[in-house]
């Protein structure tokens, strides 16, 4: 009964949003906003009232995956009685009709939320953003009815279910989708943002200060997102590598490159009044890359861990919704574009100038990326030859744009605003030259191998470094030196610029490490037995005994190495992992973190009795991806909780139309 009231309450929020969303739009047509307060409110509840019952039906099926109720198709195929509880839970979207409901749940309480404030917004904004929302929410709710339902029963009810793809049954990869949701639906409400102020013909300082939070928001969520995947992919997979330019990882990053742009442009719209064609159309893209995202794996047109769906007929309605989004969002911008007037000047030499670059080179990056990732797709689909682009194609087109993006960035990030003065730029710079230049040289002293390549991403990577903690000092000390610097200035810095800051320095750990895995990481593969050594890196590495062990739902061969550097001896073990059920077998490597990297091991199958195939690599500075990350995402979150005072409205009459609104206008 439970399932079908989650059945039941999804078409019900369906016929909602089809209501809804014509109201709202033909609202906004005349003077009904102005007229009769009454409309959003009728807005905010309908809203409000979507998400919960979209919530009510993902917890219904969030239920029949806990309680193993194989009388639903979808737990049939994705879960069994031997799971733990946790990857029963998480197994709800472990498949492609459970992760659409997650999409859509999530998509639904982003709305909720933007409901929740919506008397905070200026009435036109609030209905058409509102309206453009439902419209949204409506297309997925329909392909997940006609397509790809979850509720689907199974009669007679089956013993048992088939289990869950091994890969997924691992924490990382449990949390891993929700949080790369949060980021990719969450650029709906720009996107939404984006298409109310094409409509209205109006987009401002205000339109900017409110849209941006949302864009940070889902920026953050999607940073955490694809660094909980890399490191899942880091540990579980095996290979000893991090990202492997897959086009499902490239279908995350795409739009995480495109929001990094968007989160800048907004910037600039709210503090001088510039770029909002620019914002606008980078708001459309953001989303549109994120739902090219979806089509990627939804589809069925790839082969992937992360891709689930094979029905084309899923492919197609898909390809429909991504059609009318960007087809339409695109020709209304189109036609819509020129009455985004920007009022804000700014010099040739300021920081306005410099975001733009870095915009060219972020939108020029993706562009490099979405290349890599869908030209062997049309030339499949056009001559049926398989073409392979992988990291010899992306290192060397990608990676230089990359670096010249961070660099630039440590420049914009101390240029003021409107005007910088050449002579103070370079003052404000040369502690990051002087950090670039140590890093550089030291680089081209020790490094045994790439040490040019090494020396120029290390040497970028140490300018934005110090950029980021010369920028934070300066707001805190007022420019005067150490001497003032005291906790009271540390408590009342802006926590924006605190992020900001600690997105960039997280960017530079980052690009340390990612730089010197490319160029520096050692790896061998021996056949050994039990007693036998191997060395990689000046560690000796002694394989002391292979176990063979069962666990809940899986039987393992468990291989237990010492290894020992300089006086310096532990243990670490690793597994191989097949499960009955599904008839698969995993990998779980033997990791021992270390200060300057890790060692990794990984072993094979002793199919010919003469030993097992061991694979060993040695990572330097692995750590500093994910301490990159996490910084970068801190920031984000660091930016999204500044509490300084937003420009306050006063609910000025509003005469809304689609030639033009005229919006509340801030309080003096």
């Amino acid at each position: 009964m439970i399932i079908e009231i989650g059945h039941f309450t999804l078409a019900l929020a369906l016929f909602i949003t089809l209501v809804e969303a014509p109201i709202l739009f033909a609202s906004a047509r005349g003077r009904a906003i102005h007229a009769a307060g009454d409309i959003v409110e009728f807005a905010r509840r309908a809203s409000l009232l979507v998400a919960a019952l979209v919530s009510i039906s993902f917890l219904s099926l969030l239920h029949s995956f806990a309680v193993s109720d194989f009388s639903v198709y979808t737990v049939f195929e994705n879960s069994h009685s031997a799971k733990p509880l946790i990857y029963k839970i998480t197994g709800a979207w472990g498949n492609h009709e459970g992760s659409i409901l997650l999409w859509l749940f999530i998509l639904t309480l982003y709305s909720g939320a933007l409901a929740y404030g919506s008397r905070q917004l200026p009435r036109d904004l609030a209905v058409l953003t509102l309206g453009v929302q439902a419209l949204v929410i409506a297309a997925f709710i329909s392909f997940i009815l006609f397509t790809s339902n979850p509720f689907a029963r199974l009669n007679p009810a089956a013993p048992d279910g088939q289990g869950l793809n091994p890969l997924l049954q691992d924490i990382g990869l449990a949390i891993h989708p929700p949080f790369l949701y949060l980021g990719y639906v969450g650029f709906s409400v720009p996107f939404s943002f984006a298409v109310a102020a094409l409509i209205r013909g109006r987009a401002d300082t205000i339109w900017a200060a409110l849209a941006r939070p949302w864009a940070l928001a889902s920026w953050t969520f999607l940073t955490i997102g694809i660094t909980l995947g890399s490191w899942w992919a880091y540990y579980e997979l095996g290979w000893g590598g991090w990202w492997a330019w897959d086009p499902v990882e490239n279908a995350s990053f795409m739009p995480w490159l495109a929001g990094t742009a968007l989160i800048h442009s907004l910037r600039v719209v709210e503090k001088r009044d510039a770029f909002k064609g620019w914002a606008v159309l980078l708001a459309i893209s953001t989303f549109s890359l994120s739902l090219v995202g979806t089509f990627l794996v939804r589809s069925g047109i790839i082969t992937s861990v992360h891709a689930f769906a094979t029905d084309p007929t899923r492919g197609v309605f898909i390809l429909m919704i991504l059609g009318a989004v960007v087809g339409g969002s695109l020709t209304l911008y189109a036609l819509r574009a020129d009455r985004l007037v920007p009022t804000g000047a700014f010099a040739a030499v300021s920081r306005e100038s410099f975001l733009v670059a870095n915009n060219a080179l972020l939108v020029a990056s993706c562009a490099t990326v979405f290349l890599g990732t869908f030209y062997p797709l049309f030339v499949d689909i056009i001559s049926g030859e398989r073409l392979s682009v992988g990291a010899p194609y992306f290192n060397a087109v990608f990676s230089p744009i990359a670096l010249l993006t961070l660099g630039l960035a440590a420049i914009g990030g101390l240029a003021p605003w409107r005007q910088a003065k050449p002579e103070t730029l370079r003052r404000r710079l040369r502690p990051a030259a002087a950090a670039a230049g140590a890093a550089l040289l030291i680089v081209l002293l020790l490094a045994d191998r790439a040490r040019l390549i090494g020396a120029v991403s290390i040497g970028i990577a140490a300018w934005l470094a110090a950029s980021a903690v010369t920028d934070i000092l300066g707001r805190i000390t007022g420019g005067r030196g150490a001497k003032a610097l005291t906790m009271r200035r540390v408590a009342n810095a802006s926590r924006s610029a605190w992020g900001a800051s600690l997105a960039h320095l997280g960017l530079a750990v980052f690009a340390i490490g990612a730089t010197s895995l490319s160029l520096w990481k050692r790896e061998e593969i021996v056949r050994m037995q039990p007693g036998e050594i191997a060395s990689i890196a000046g560690y000796s590495v002694t394989l002391d005994a292979v176990d063979r062990l069962r666990g809940p739902n899986y039987e393992s061969e468990r291989a237990i190495f010492s290894a020992q550097k300089h006086g310096d001896e532990f243990e670490l073990a690793g597994e191989r992992r097949f499960y009955p059920i599904r008839g698969m077998q995993t990998t779980e490597a033997a990791i021992a973190p270390q200060v300057n990297g890790d060692l990794y091991i990984t072993f094979g199958e002793n199919a010919s009795g003469t030993g097992w195939p061991v694979r060993l690599h040695f990572n330097p500075l692995v750590n500093f991806l994910w301490i990159g990350a996490g910084l970068s995402a801190l920031g984000g979150a660091l930016a999204l909780s500044d509490r300084a005072k937003s420009p306050k409205l006063r609910r000025a009459p509003t005469q809304p139309t689609f030639g033009g609104a005229v919006q509340a206008e801030p309080a003096e």
